[in-house]
């Protein structure tokens, strides 16, 4: 993967990190929006889960984050995100 130059010395010239931290900052955030919706989805219910919330709010409540994620994904109904937990 090519990192953008001006955007890791952007970010290095403004946080005060290194030229190779400021990178894997970089690379970080890039992976974490490059994520399939797929394993978003899967890691988001299993995590809502664990703090106490029931299937009905978790499937509403990712559909509508997946509206508002920087990087567009696909809109997904709750339905689509219920069968994306469960197949």
């Amino acid at each position: 993967m090519v990192i953008d130059a001006d955007l890791v010395a952007r970010i290095a010239t403004s946080t005060g990190l290194s030229p190779s931290e400021a990178e894997r900052v970089v690379e970080d955030v890039l992976a974490w929006y490059r994520e399939p919706v797929e394993d978003y989805v899967r890691r988001r219910h299993a995590s809502l889960r664990t703090y106490g919330r029931r299937n009905e709010e978790i499937y509403a409540l990712i559909a509508a984050e997946l509206r508002d994620r920087l990087v567009a994904a696909p809109r997904l109904t709750e339905r689509q995100v219920r069968r994306v937990v469960y197949g």
